[in-house]
Protein backbone atom coordinates (compact mmCIF):
# COMPACT_ATOMS: atom_id res chain seq x y z
CA UNK A 1 0.00 0.00 0.00
CA UNK A 2 1.42 3.47 -0.57
CA UNK A 3 1.66 6.09 1.76
CA UNK A 4 0.16 9.06 -0.75
CA UNK A 5 -2.99 10.02 0.08
CA UNK A 6 -5.62 9.84 -2.68
CA UNK A 7 -9.04 10.74 -1.32
CA UNK A 8 -9.75 12.98 1.99
CA UNK A 9 -13.39 13.22 3.01
CA UNK A 10 -13.01 15.80 6.07
CA UNK A 11 -16.52 17.39 8.20
CA UNK A 12 -18.91 15.94 5.67
CA UNK A 13 -22.30 17.22 7.18
CA UNK A 14 -25.88 16.32 5.52
CA UNK A 15 -29.36 17.25 6.60
CA UNK A 16 -32.53 16.44 5.30
CA UNK A 17 -35.72 18.56 6.23
CA UNK A 18 -33.44 19.47 9.55
CA UNK A 19 -32.94 15.71 10.48
CA UNK A 20 -28.99 15.50 10.33
CA UNK A 21 -27.66 12.54 8.05
CA UNK A 22 -24.42 13.25 8.85
CA UNK A 23 -22.27 15.27 11.22
CA UNK A 24 -18.57 15.70 10.44
CA UNK A 25 -18.01 12.75 8.89
CA UNK A 26 -14.63 11.65 6.86
CA UNK A 27 -12.72 9.48 5.42
CA UNK A 28 -9.16 9.08 4.09
CA UNK A 29 -8.00 6.16 1.12
CA UNK A 30 -4.17 5.99 0.09
CA UNK A 31 -3.54 4.17 -3.18
CA UNK A 32 -3.04 1.10 -3.25
CA UNK A 33 -5.04 0.66 -0.34
CA UNK A 34 -8.51 -1.18 0.14
CA UNK A 35 -10.72 0.49 3.18
CA UNK A 36 -13.99 -1.35 4.74
CA UNK A 37 -16.39 1.17 5.17
CA UNK A 38 -19.31 -0.24 7.50
CA UNK A 39 -21.98 0.26 9.80
CA UNK A 40 -25.47 -0.30 10.84
CA UNK A 41 -28.41 0.58 8.73
CA UNK A 42 -28.78 4.77 9.16
CA UNK A 43 -25.10 4.79 10.24
CA UNK A 44 -24.44 7.50 7.21
CA UNK A 45 -22.49 5.13 4.37
CA UNK A 46 -24.80 5.40 1.82
CA UNK A 47 -25.04 8.97 2.53
CA UNK A 48 -21.44 9.74 2.43
CA UNK A 49 -20.65 7.59 -0.90
CA UNK A 50 -23.41 9.67 -2.38
CA UNK A 51 -21.68 12.81 -1.83
CA UNK A 52 -18.65 11.69 -2.69
CA UNK A 53 -19.64 10.53 -6.20
CA UNK A 54 -22.08 13.41 -6.47
CA UNK A 55 -25.81 12.13 -6.17
CA UNK A 56 -26.00 14.14 -2.97
CA UNK A 57 -24.43 17.71 -2.63
CA UNK A 58 -22.93 18.07 1.20
CA UNK A 59 -23.93 21.13 3.25
CA UNK A 60 -20.26 21.35 5.04
CA UNK A 61 -17.15 19.97 4.48
CA UNK A 62 -14.27 19.21 2.08
CA UNK A 63 -13.33 16.38 -0.41
CA UNK A 64 -9.76 16.37 -2.19
CA UNK A 65 -9.15 13.61 -4.58
CA UNK A 66 -5.71 13.28 -6.08
CA UNK A 67 -4.70 16.72 -3.97
CA UNK A 68 -7.12 18.78 -5.49
CA UNK A 69 -10.26 20.38 -4.20
CA UNK A 70 -13.11 18.71 -5.71
CA UNK A 71 -17.14 19.20 -5.78
CA UNK A 72 -19.07 16.38 -7.88
CA UNK A 73 -22.19 17.50 -8.74
CA UNK A 74 -23.25 14.07 -10.44
CA UNK A 75 -22.50 10.98 -10.90
CA UNK A 76 -20.91 11.55 -14.42
CA UNK A 77 -18.64 13.78 -13.12
CA UNK A 78 -17.66 11.55 -10.29
CA UNK A 79 -16.94 9.08 -13.04
CA UNK A 80 -15.02 11.59 -15.68
CA UNK A 81 -12.35 12.58 -12.60
CA UNK A 82 -11.70 8.98 -11.99
CA UNK A 83 -14.16 7.59 -9.36
CA UNK A 84 -16.34 4.68 -10.12
CA UNK A 85 -18.95 3.21 -8.36
CA UNK A 86 -20.74 -0.31 -7.96
CA UNK A 87 -24.10 -0.64 -5.95
CA UNK A 88 -25.55 -3.67 -4.94
CA UNK A 89 -29.24 -2.74 -7.44
CA UNK A 90 -26.77 -3.37 -10.35
CA UNK A 91 -27.73 -0.19 -12.18
CA UNK A 92 -27.22 -1.16 -16.31
CA UNK A 93 -28.96 -2.05 -19.45
CA UNK A 94 -31.00 -5.61 -19.38
CA UNK A 95 -31.69 -5.46 -22.97
CA UNK A 96 -28.35 -4.17 -24.07
CA UNK A 97 -25.19 -6.83 -24.38
CA UNK A 98 -22.54 -7.18 -22.33
CA UNK A 99 -20.22 -5.87 -24.22
CA UNK A 100 -22.18 -2.88 -24.42
CA UNK A 101 -23.29 -2.36 -21.05
CA UNK A 102 -19.26 -2.00 -20.10
CA UNK A 103 -18.48 -0.01 -22.74
CA UNK A 104 -21.95 2.12 -22.46
CA UNK A 105 -21.14 5.48 -23.53
CA UNK A 106 -17.47 4.74 -24.27
CA UNK A 107 -17.91 2.82 -27.13
CA UNK A 108 -14.28 2.42 -29.24
CA UNK A 109 -15.31 4.27 -32.65
CA UNK A 110 -13.43 3.67 -36.35
CA UNK A 111 -14.06 6.00 -38.79
CA UNK A 112 -17.07 7.62 -36.99
CA UNK A 113 -18.45 4.38 -36.23
CA UNK A 114 -18.42 2.07 -33.22
CA UNK A 115 -15.69 -0.89 -33.66
CA UNK A 116 -17.73 -3.90 -32.52
CA UNK A 117 -15.05 -6.57 -33.13
CA UNK A 118 -12.60 -4.38 -31.03
CA UNK A 119 -15.33 -3.52 -28.02
CA UNK A 120 -16.20 -7.27 -27.94
CA UNK A 121 -12.72 -8.29 -27.57
CA UNK A 122 -11.95 -5.96 -24.89
CA UNK A 123 -15.13 -6.71 -22.82
CA UNK A 124 -14.25 -10.27 -23.46
CA UNK A 125 -10.70 -9.31 -22.09
CA UNK A 126 -11.78 -7.56 -19.29
CA UNK A 127 -14.59 -10.43 -17.97
CA UNK A 128 -11.17 -13.00 -18.55
CA UNK A 129 -9.82 -11.43 -15.15
CA UNK A 130 -12.42 -12.65 -13.43
CA UNK A 131 -12.82 -16.25 -15.21
CA UNK A 132 -15.87 -15.10 -16.59
CA UNK A 133 -16.61 -16.70 -20.19
CA UNK A 134 -19.67 -15.93 -21.92
CA UNK A 135 -20.09 -14.54 -25.37
CA UNK A 136 -20.20 -10.91 -24.59
CA UNK A 137 -22.75 -10.38 -27.42
CA UNK A 138 -25.36 -11.49 -26.03
CA UNK A 139 -28.30 -9.25 -24.06
CA UNK A 140 -27.04 -9.03 -20.22
CA UNK A 141 -30.50 -10.44 -18.57
CA UNK A 142 -29.35 -13.60 -20.34
CA UNK A 143 -27.40 -14.07 -17.38
CA UNK A 144 -27.71 -14.49 -13.98
CA UNK A 145 -27.45 -11.86 -11.22
CA UNK A 146 -23.89 -13.12 -10.35
CA UNK A 147 -22.65 -12.24 -13.78
CA UNK A 148 -24.40 -8.93 -13.83
CA UNK A 149 -22.46 -8.06 -10.83
CA UNK A 150 -19.32 -9.06 -12.78
CA UNK A 151 -20.11 -6.88 -15.78
CA UNK A 152 -20.45 -4.19 -13.65
CA UNK A 153 -17.31 -4.30 -11.99
CA UNK A 154 -16.16 -4.87 -15.05
CA UNK A 155 -17.65 -1.67 -16.45
CA UNK A 156 -15.87 -0.29 -13.48
CA UNK A 157 -12.42 -1.25 -14.21
CA UNK A 158 -12.56 -0.35 -17.41
CA UNK A 159 -13.15 2.85 -16.83
CA UNK A 160 -9.36 3.13 -15.67
CA UNK A 161 -10.52 5.03 -12.70
CA UNK A 162 -8.53 5.80 -9.60
CA UNK A 163 -10.83 4.76 -7.46
CA UNK A 164 -13.40 1.77 -7.31
CA UNK A 165 -16.24 2.37 -4.65
CA UNK A 166 -17.47 -1.01 -4.28
CA UNK A 167 -21.12 -1.43 -1.80
CA UNK A 168 -21.80 -4.63 -0.95
CA UNK A 169 -20.57 -6.19 -3.82
CA UNK A 170 -20.63 -9.70 -2.88
CA UNK A 171 -24.06 -9.61 -2.02
CA UNK A 172 -25.16 -11.90 -5.07
CA UNK A 173 -21.92 -14.21 -5.55
CA UNK A 174 -21.22 -17.55 -4.69
CA UNK A 175 -17.91 -18.09 -2.85
CA UNK A 176 -15.85 -19.19 -6.27
CA UNK A 177 -16.96 -15.82 -7.47
CA UNK A 178 -16.26 -14.08 -4.33
CA UNK A 179 -12.18 -15.28 -4.20
CA UNK A 180 -12.64 -14.27 -7.84
CA UNK A 181 -13.56 -10.57 -7.16
CA UNK A 182 -10.97 -10.69 -3.95
CA UNK A 183 -8.51 -11.53 -6.39
CA UNK A 184 -9.28 -8.49 -8.41
CA UNK A 185 -9.30 -6.41 -5.84
CA UNK A 186 -5.98 -7.36 -5.10
CA UNK A 187 -4.84 -6.66 -8.18
CA UNK A 188 -5.92 -2.98 -8.17
CA UNK A 189 -4.23 -2.79 -4.83
CA UNK A 190 -1.21 -3.72 -7.04
CA UNK A 191 -1.56 -0.96 -10.26
CA UNK A 192 -2.52 1.70 -6.98
CA UNK A 193 -5.61 2.23 -7.83
CA UNK A 194 -7.91 2.64 -4.55
CA UNK A 195 -10.87 0.86 -3.01
CA UNK A 196 -13.85 1.38 -0.96
CA UNK A 197 -15.29 -1.86 0.02
CA UNK A 198 -18.39 -1.71 1.65
CA UNK A 199 -19.81 -4.97 3.50
CA UNK A 200 -21.19 -6.24 6.33
CA UNK A 201 -19.40 -9.86 6.45
CA UNK A 202 -16.82 -9.45 8.92
CA UNK A 203 -14.96 -12.01 7.44
CA UNK A 204 -14.53 -10.14 3.94
CA UNK A 205 -13.38 -7.23 5.60
CA UNK A 206 -10.52 -8.93 7.38
CA UNK A 207 -9.79 -10.87 3.85
CA UNK A 208 -9.21 -8.06 1.95
CA UNK A 209 -8.95 -4.65 3.44
CA UNK A 210 -6.18 -2.78 4.72
CA UNK A 211 -7.91 -0.25 7.82
CA UNK A 212 -11.48 -0.07 8.58
CA UNK A 213 -13.38 2.99 8.85
CA UNK A 214 -16.86 2.44 11.07
CA UNK A 215 -20.01 4.97 10.98
CA UNK A 216 -22.77 5.50 13.23
CA UNK A 217 -25.63 7.68 13.71
CA UNK A 218 -23.80 9.90 11.04
CA UNK A 219 -20.79 10.07 12.52
CA UNK A 220 -17.07 8.48 11.85
CA UNK A 221 -16.35 6.83 15.31
CA UNK A 222 -13.45 4.61 13.99
CA UNK A 223 -10.51 4.79 11.56
CA UNK A 224 -7.87 1.59 12.07
CA UNK A 225 -5.60 -0.35 10.40
CA UNK A 226 -7.83 -4.11 10.08
CA UNK A 227 -5.29 -5.96 11.74
CA UNK A 228 -5.39 -3.93 14.97
CA UNK A 229 -8.97 -4.54 15.72
CA UNK A 230 -10.56 -7.63 16.84
CA UNK A 231 -14.02 -8.64 15.16
CA UNK A 232 -15.47 -7.95 18.72
CA UNK A 233 -14.08 -4.65 19.09
CA UNK A 234 -15.47 -3.32 15.58
CA UNK A 235 -18.97 -5.01 16.37
CA UNK A 236 -19.21 -2.91 19.51
CA UNK A 237 -17.83 -0.42 18.11
CA UNK A 238 -20.71 -0.56 15.25
CA UNK A 239 -22.91 -1.08 18.08
CA UNK A 240 -21.90 2.21 20.60
CA UNK A 241 -20.24 0.05 22.93
CA UNK A 242 -17.01 -0.09 23.79
CA UNK A 243 -15.19 -3.52 24.39
CA UNK A 244 -14.58 -2.60 28.34
CA UNK A 245 -18.17 -1.90 28.85
CA UNK A 246 -19.75 -4.70 26.58
CA UNK A 247 -17.07 -7.56 28.71
CA UNK A 248 -19.00 -6.16 32.15
CA UNK A 249 -22.87 -7.08 30.41
CA UNK A 250 -24.34 -9.64 32.65
CA UNK A 251 -27.76 -11.10 31.91
CA UNK A 252 -30.71 -8.98 32.81
CA UNK A 253 -34.05 -10.42 34.65
CA UNK A 254 -37.20 -10.28 32.96
CA UNK A 255 -39.47 -7.74 34.21
CA UNK A 256 -42.30 -10.12 33.88
CA UNK A 257 -42.56 -13.70 33.98
CA UNK A 258 -44.07 -15.41 30.38
CA UNK A 259 -44.12 -18.73 31.32
CA UNK A 260 -44.45 -19.86 27.21
CA UNK A 261 -46.32 -22.56 26.39
CA UNK A 262 -44.94 -26.16 25.41
CA UNK A 263 -46.07 -26.58 22.16
CA UNK A 264 -43.94 -25.29 19.18
CA UNK A 265 -45.91 -23.33 16.59
CA UNK A 266 -42.93 -22.98 14.61
CA UNK A 267 -39.91 -25.52 13.46
CA UNK A 268 -37.51 -24.82 11.26
CA UNK A 269 -34.30 -26.82 9.91
CA UNK A 270 -31.73 -26.42 7.67
CA UNK A 271 -33.67 -23.71 5.82
CA UNK A 272 -31.98 -22.37 2.57
CA UNK A 273 -32.71 -19.70 0.43
CA UNK A 274 -30.43 -17.81 -1.90
CA UNK A 275 -28.76 -16.02 -1.62
CA UNK A 276 -28.56 -15.05 1.87
CA UNK A 277 -30.04 -18.00 3.64
CA UNK A 278 -27.58 -20.81 4.11
CA UNK A 279 -28.61 -23.19 7.03
CA UNK A 280 -30.84 -21.77 9.46
CA UNK A 281 -32.27 -23.28 12.39
CA UNK A 282 -34.94 -21.88 14.79
CA UNK A 283 -38.52 -22.63 16.51
CA UNK A 284 -40.71 -20.66 18.34
CA UNK A 285 -43.49 -22.01 21.28
CA UNK A 286 -46.57 -21.01 21.71
CA UNK A 287 -46.78 -17.83 24.10
CA UNK A 288 -42.72 -17.11 23.43
CA UNK A 289 -40.90 -14.42 22.24
CA UNK A 290 -37.83 -15.63 20.21
CA UNK A 291 -35.35 -13.14 19.14
CA UNK A 292 -33.59 -13.12 16.03
CA UNK A 293 -30.24 -11.37 16.05
CA UNK A 294 -27.22 -10.34 13.59
CA UNK A 295 -25.49 -7.63 11.74
CA UNK A 296 -27.41 -6.53 8.77
CA UNK A 297 -26.64 -8.85 5.78
CA UNK A 298 -26.27 -11.98 8.17
CA UNK A 299 -30.10 -13.44 6.71
CA UNK A 300 -32.49 -11.83 9.28
CA UNK A 301 -34.82 -10.32 6.79
CA UNK A 302 -34.51 -13.08 4.26
CA UNK A 303 -35.13 -16.33 6.73
CA UNK A 304 -38.77 -14.24 7.82
CA UNK A 305 -39.44 -13.68 4.16
CA UNK A 306 -38.26 -17.88 3.26
CA UNK A 307 -41.08 -18.75 6.05
CA UNK A 308 -43.72 -16.56 5.27
CA UNK A 309 -43.39 -17.30 1.75
CA UNK A 310 -42.50 -14.59 0.02
CA UNK A 311 -39.16 -15.81 -1.07
CA UNK A 312 -38.63 -19.41 -2.08
CA UNK A 313 -36.67 -22.26 -0.11
CA UNK A 314 -34.41 -24.49 -1.58
CA UNK A 315 -33.60 -26.75 0.79
CA UNK A 316 -34.70 -27.37 4.88
CA UNK A 317 -37.88 -28.53 6.67
CA UNK A 318 -40.70 -25.42 7.72
CA UNK A 319 -42.95 -27.18 10.33
CA UNK A 320 -46.17 -25.09 11.09
CA UNK A 321 -48.18 -26.14 13.95
CA UNK A 322 -46.87 -29.58 13.82
CA UNK A 323 -47.47 -30.36 9.91
CA UNK A 324 -44.25 -29.70 7.63
CA UNK A 325 -45.12 -26.87 5.07
CA UNK A 326 -43.19 -24.98 2.68
CA UNK A 327 -45.86 -22.16 1.60
CA UNK A 328 -45.71 -20.98 -1.92
CA UNK A 329 -46.93 -17.67 -1.06
CA UNK A 330 -47.90 -15.01 1.67
CA UNK A 331 -51.27 -15.54 0.73
CA UNK A 332 -50.62 -19.69 1.82
CA UNK A 333 -48.83 -18.38 5.44
CA UNK A 334 -51.91 -15.86 6.09
CA UNK A 335 -54.16 -18.40 5.89
CA UNK A 336 -52.54 -21.02 7.95
CA UNK A 337 -52.20 -18.52 10.61
CA UNK A 338 -48.73 -16.08 10.48
CA UNK A 339 -48.51 -12.66 10.08
CA UNK A 340 -45.71 -10.43 9.21
CA UNK A 341 -45.11 -6.74 9.86
CA UNK A 342 -42.17 -5.79 7.64
CA UNK A 343 -38.74 -3.51 8.26
CA UNK A 344 -39.63 -0.98 5.82
CA UNK A 345 -43.30 0.41 7.22
CA UNK A 346 -43.48 2.98 5.09
CA UNK A 347 -42.89 1.25 1.66
CA UNK A 348 -44.27 -2.50 2.66
CA UNK A 349 -46.09 -2.16 5.15
CA UNK A 350 -48.95 1.12 5.39
CA UNK A 351 -50.94 2.52 1.99
CA UNK A 352 -49.79 6.15 3.07
CA UNK A 353 -52.91 8.03 0.97
CA UNK A 354 -55.49 4.52 2.59
CA UNK A 355 -57.46 5.84 5.68
CA UNK A 356 -56.59 3.92 9.31
CA UNK A 357 -59.54 2.17 9.20
CA UNK A 358 -58.72 0.61 5.30
CA UNK A 359 -55.26 -0.45 5.90
CA UNK A 360 -56.14 -1.99 9.58
CA UNK A 361 -58.19 -4.23 7.71
CA UNK A 362 -56.28 -4.85 4.56
CA UNK A 363 -55.38 -8.03 5.10
CA UNK A 364 -59.07 -8.68 6.32
CA UNK A 365 -60.96 -7.29 3.74
CA UNK A 366 -61.84 -10.93 1.44
CA UNK A 367 -63.89 -11.88 5.01
CA UNK A 368 -65.69 -8.97 5.74
CA UNK A 369 -66.50 -8.52 1.67
CA UNK A 370 -69.75 -10.00 0.26
CA UNK A 371 -70.57 -10.17 -3.50
CA UNK A 372 -67.89 -6.95 -3.43
CA UNK A 373 -69.34 -4.89 -0.89
CA UNK A 374 -67.65 -4.32 2.49
CA UNK A 375 -69.67 -5.27 5.42
CA UNK A 376 -68.48 -1.71 6.41
CA UNK A 377 -70.62 -2.23 10.28
CA UNK A 378 -68.50 -5.38 10.75
CA UNK A 379 -65.48 -3.23 9.82
CA UNK A 380 -66.05 -0.51 12.19
CA UNK A 381 -66.61 -3.11 14.83
CA UNK A 382 -63.39 -4.61 14.32
CA UNK A 383 -61.62 -1.35 13.75
CA UNK A 384 -62.45 0.51 16.75
CA UNK A 385 -62.15 -2.54 19.05
CA UNK A 386 -58.30 -3.26 18.18
CA UNK A 387 -57.90 1.01 18.32
CA UNK A 388 -58.76 0.68 21.83
CA UNK A 389 -56.81 -2.62 22.56
CA UNK A 390 -53.52 -1.08 21.49
CA UNK A 391 -54.30 2.56 22.29
CA UNK A 392 -53.65 3.94 18.66
CA UNK A 393 -53.51 8.18 19.03
CA UNK A 394 -55.76 9.16 16.28
CA UNK A 395 -58.52 11.98 15.11
CA UNK A 396 -60.99 9.75 13.26
CA UNK A 397 -60.70 5.93 12.12
CA UNK A 398 -61.16 7.78 8.22
CA UNK A 399 -57.76 9.55 9.07
CA UNK A 400 -55.30 8.94 6.49
CA UNK A 401 -52.73 7.17 8.28
CA UNK A 402 -49.85 9.17 6.58
CA UNK A 403 -51.18 11.63 9.02
CA UNK A 404 -50.65 9.52 12.13
CA UNK A 405 -46.43 9.17 13.99
CA UNK A 406 -44.51 6.67 13.18
CA UNK A 407 -45.54 4.66 16.24
CA UNK A 408 -49.02 4.84 15.93
CA UNK A 409 -48.31 3.63 12.20
CA UNK A 410 -46.62 0.71 13.78
CA UNK A 411 -49.69 0.03 15.69
CA UNK A 412 -51.87 0.07 12.70
CA UNK A 413 -50.01 -2.91 11.30
CA UNK A 414 -49.82 -4.79 14.85
CA UNK A 415 -53.62 -4.33 14.88
CA UNK A 416 -53.99 -5.58 10.75
CA UNK A 417 -52.25 -8.80 11.95
CA UNK A 418 -54.12 -9.33 15.16
CA UNK A 419 -57.22 -9.06 13.69
CA UNK A 420 -56.65 -12.30 11.41
CA UNK A 421 -56.08 -14.07 14.43
CA UNK A 422 -52.33 -15.35 14.12
CA UNK A 423 -51.03 -18.39 15.65
CA UNK A 424 -47.36 -16.69 14.51
CA UNK A 425 -45.99 -13.12 14.43
CA UNK A 426 -42.97 -12.00 12.78
CA UNK A 427 -41.71 -9.00 13.46
CA UNK A 428 -38.46 -7.13 11.46
CA UNK A 429 -37.04 -4.15 13.73
CA UNK A 430 -40.65 -2.91 14.93
CA UNK A 431 -39.73 -0.49 17.14
CA UNK A 432 -37.58 0.98 14.32
CA UNK A 433 -38.06 4.87 13.81
CA UNK A 434 -40.38 5.77 16.39
CA UNK A 435 -39.39 7.62 19.89
CA UNK A 436 -38.70 5.81 23.06
CA UNK A 437 -42.39 6.68 24.58
CA UNK A 438 -44.32 4.46 21.67
CA UNK A 439 -40.73 1.91 21.78
CA UNK A 440 -41.68 1.22 25.32
CA UNK A 441 -45.71 0.84 24.32
CA UNK A 442 -44.56 -1.25 21.36
CA UNK A 443 -42.48 -3.59 23.35
CA UNK A 444 -45.68 -3.68 25.89
CA UNK A 445 -47.98 -4.70 23.57
CA UNK A 446 -45.74 -7.87 22.72
CA UNK A 447 -45.69 -8.92 25.44
CA UNK A 448 -49.08 -8.89 25.95
CA UNK A 449 -49.45 -10.83 22.82
CA UNK A 450 -47.17 -13.39 24.79
CA UNK A 451 -49.04 -13.96 27.32
CA UNK A 452 -52.28 -14.18 25.24
CA UNK A 453 -50.37 -17.25 23.77
CA UNK A 454 -49.36 -15.90 20.50
CA UNK A 455 -45.85 -17.11 18.91
CA UNK A 456 -43.93 -14.31 18.50
CA UNK A 457 -40.33 -14.17 16.05
CA UNK A 458 -39.09 -10.85 16.34
CA UNK A 459 -35.77 -9.23 14.36
CA UNK A 460 -34.11 -6.58 16.34
CA UNK A 461 -30.89 -5.04 15.84
CA UNK A 462 -30.88 -3.19 19.40
CA UNK A 463 -29.52 -5.94 21.88
CA UNK A 464 -31.22 -4.61 24.68
CA UNK A 465 -34.54 -5.14 23.15
CA UNK A 466 -33.52 -8.34 22.67
CA UNK A 467 -32.03 -9.29 25.91
CA UNK A 468 -34.38 -7.79 28.15
CA UNK A 469 -37.91 -8.84 25.87
CA UNK A 470 -37.06 -12.28 24.57
CA UNK A 471 -37.25 -15.98 26.13
CA UNK A 472 -34.64 -17.07 23.85
CA UNK A 473 -32.10 -15.35 20.89
CA UNK A 474 -30.84 -17.56 17.84
CA UNK A 475 -28.37 -15.47 16.34
CA UNK A 476 -27.23 -15.72 12.57
CA UNK A 477 -24.06 -14.78 10.87
CA UNK A 478 -23.11 -14.86 6.84
CA UNK A 479 -26.89 -16.78 6.92
CA UNK A 480 -26.22 -19.57 9.25
CA UNK A 481 -27.37 -20.14 12.95
CA UNK A 482 -24.64 -20.05 15.08
CA UNK A 483 -25.66 -19.74 18.01
CA UNK A 484 -28.96 -19.81 20.25
CA UNK A 485 -29.58 -19.02 23.88
CA UNK A 486 -32.22 -18.87 26.81
CA UNK A 487 -32.90 -15.81 28.49
CA UNK A 488 -30.65 -15.82 31.20
CA UNK A 489 -27.67 -16.69 28.83
CA UNK A 490 -28.59 -13.88 26.41
CA UNK A 491 -26.33 -10.89 27.51
CA UNK A 492 -25.26 -8.80 24.94
CA UNK A 493 -21.76 -9.66 25.41
CA UNK A 494 -22.45 -13.64 24.38
CA UNK A 495 -24.81 -12.49 21.74
CA UNK A 496 -22.07 -9.59 20.09
CA UNK A 497 -19.39 -12.15 20.66
CA UNK A 498 -21.48 -14.82 18.44
CA UNK A 499 -22.20 -12.23 15.95
CA UNK A 500 -17.92 -11.48 15.44
CA UNK A 501 -16.99 -15.03 15.87
CA UNK A 502 -19.42 -17.60 15.26
CA UNK A 503 -20.18 -20.77 16.66
CA UNK A 504 -16.30 -22.46 17.06
CA UNK A 505 -15.69 -19.11 18.98
CA UNK A 506 -18.90 -18.84 20.91
CA UNK A 507 -17.97 -22.71 22.23
CA UNK A 508 -14.87 -22.17 23.44
CA UNK A 509 -16.32 -18.41 25.20
CA UNK A 510 -19.05 -20.25 26.90
CA UNK A 511 -16.73 -23.20 27.98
Amino acid sequence: MGDEILLSMTGITKSFSGVMALKDAGLTVARGEVLGLIGQNGAGKSTLLKVLTGALARDRGTVRFEGAVVDFRTPQDAQAGGIAAIYQEINLVPLRSVAENIFLGREPRRWGLIDWRRMNSQAAQLLGQFDIRVDVRQPLNQFNTATQQMVAIARAIGQRSRLVVMDEPTSSLDDREVAVLFDVIRQLKARGIGVIFVSHRLDELYAVCDRVTVMRDGMTVADQPMASIGKLELVASMLGRSLEEVKQFGATAFHEDFAPRAAKVLEVAGLKSAPRVAAVDLDVREGEIVGLAGLLGSGRTETARAIFGIDRAQAGTIRFGGLQTGFRSAQDAIRAGIGFCSEDRKTEGIVPDMSVRDNLTLALLPQLTRHGVIDQIRQREIVDRLVKRLGIRLASADQKIRELSGGNQQKVLLARWLCMQPRLLILDEPTRGIDVAAKAEIQGLIRELARDGLGVLMISSELEELTEGCHRVRVLRDGRSVAAFDHEQATEHAIMNAMAHGPAEVSHAGA
